[in-house]
């Protein structure tokens, strides 16, 4: 008699797994899941305590399982922000939310979060935007949904998914100075394009994977849905640990995929001669090598949001613009993503390096990303940003155009008012 064999899972589906109480779950499997922590920001979470109040709810499942950062037009920029961010604060007031970050303690919500230890490796997240994806750099499921469902996971603790299939990225080799993480996921995306993995799980694995740091990490995971996937995710190790030991709220659990784990598709890169990489309008996936941008002027440069507002991001971009100026009639606006961050980069010197260089410097919000504010353009200028979306009109008039980069490629380009190369403007020291 023949026995069928039952494979391995990937990292995701053994999360996914113990959080539905299963021994196993399946690609295509509709599962309820247990979540850990349900976030939304002063645009979506509006919404969901519309929603949560209309249900006839009175009290969260749990006040630990909340958090509310009111991060995109905060500090507010006008009546209606104020009236959104006041909603939130009455909402976390009224539920005694643990995890509400008001004006002065907040940051942008991707990089507070597992900064503060909230998110951490095994954990389910959801959170009513886009960039929940993030949090798969400690090795967590975690995908963003709408704030309708985000509401009835703030009254059950629990939502439902479809298991999505597994695609495995394999990245081979050593990186060649001024290239990272923001480089490997524009190159992957140009590679599979922005529908590339629909639905489908974003494991990063390999030699580079194995020794890229954290920052670089939540970097790649935080692009996965420009690539339509469902989540991006890395394994967690020993940078992990080091990571979340003395930060972490909760306990962690590592999860990895087994060897005879099923992928839908697998590719591989070479990444010893990969070069900077920019995004040219109006898609993350109409990358070039940097070379290939070097004749492009520019009128804004924007360091900072959920992708690349780190501490390493800023001394990146401060090891390239030290002793230099912002060229005229560029503007150079430059967010750390958190206090914290904006705290230690101001203790180390790097303010005073962007300052002393001519560029504007804000407390941590996500105002330009989105065309909020802190950075609209107008008809015709061009930006580069260290965000994650380049799509028309997402940085303000819609003949505006934003080219996506990594920050020593955004400060190098703030120096001579055209995208260019950080050993331009380094070796020219």
């Amino acid at each position: 008699m023949e026995v069928e064999k039952i494979m391995g899972m990937t990292i995701t589906e053994k999360i996914l797994a113990a959080h539905a109480g299963k021994e196993k779950v399946e690609p295509g499997e509709l599962i309820t899941a247990k979540v850990d922590i349900a976030l939304a920001n002063d645009i979506t979470a509006p919404i969901a305590i519309r929603k949560f109040r209309e249900s006839g709810a009175e009290k969260v499942f749990d006040r630990d399982f909340i958090a509310l950062v009111p991060d995109h037009f905060s500090p507010n920029k006008d009546i209606e922000s104020a009236e959104q961010c006041k909603m939130l604060r009455d909402f976390a007031r009224e539920q005694d939310l643990t995890y509400y970050f008001e004006v002065g303690q907040m940051g942008v919500e991707h990089a507070l979060l597992p900064e503060q230890g909230i998110v951490v490796p095994g954990d389910v997240v959801i959170g009513a935007d886009s960039h929940t994806c993030t949090y798969g750099g400690l090795g967590a499921f975690s995908t963003g949904m709408g704030s309708t469902d985000l509401a009835a996971a703030f009254i059950t603790g629990e939502t439902w998914f479809k298991v999505p299939e597994s695609m495995k990225f394999v990245y081979k080799g050593k990186l060649k100075k001024w290239v990272g993480g923001k480089d490997l996921i524009l190159h992957t995306i140009g590679d599979i394009g922005v529908d590339g993995a629909l639905y489908r799980a974003m494991e990063f694995t390999g030699e580079v994977i194995e020794s890229l740091p954290m920052a670089h990490r939540l970097t790649m995971a935080n692009m996965a849905i420009e690539a339509g996937g469902k989540n991006g995710i890395i394994a967690p190790d020993a940078i992990t640990e080091k990571y979340v030991t003395g930060r972490a709220r909760r306990k962690p659990i590592f999860y990895v995929s087994d060897s005879d784990a099923v992928y839908c598709d697998v590719r591989e890169y070479e990444c010893s001669r990969l070069e900077p990489q920019v995004a040219f309008p109006h898609l993350p996936e109409n990358v070039h090598d940097v070379q290939e941008a070097s004749n492009i002027s520019i009128d804004q440069v924007v360091v900072g949001s959920c992708t690349n507002g780190r501490l390493s991001d800023l001394r990146e971009a401060a090891r390239v613009i030290r002793g230099k100026k912002v060229a005229k009639y560029v503007r150079m606006i430059v967010i750390p993503a958190t206090q914290r961050i904006y705290q230690a980069a101001m203790k180390e010197g790097l303010l005073d390096i962007f300052i002393e260089a001519g560029a504007a410097v804000s407390t941590p919000t996500c105002g330009p990303c989105l065309g909020g504010y802190m950075g609209i353009l107008a008809k015709g200028e061009r930006a580069v940003a260290t965000t994650n979306r380049n799509f028309v009109g997402r940085m303000g008039h819609p003949e505006s155009e934003v080219y996506l980069s990594n920050p020593a490629v955004a400060a190098a380009s703030a120096v001579t008012g055209r995208i260019t190369h950080p050993e331009e403007v380094v070796s020219n020291r």
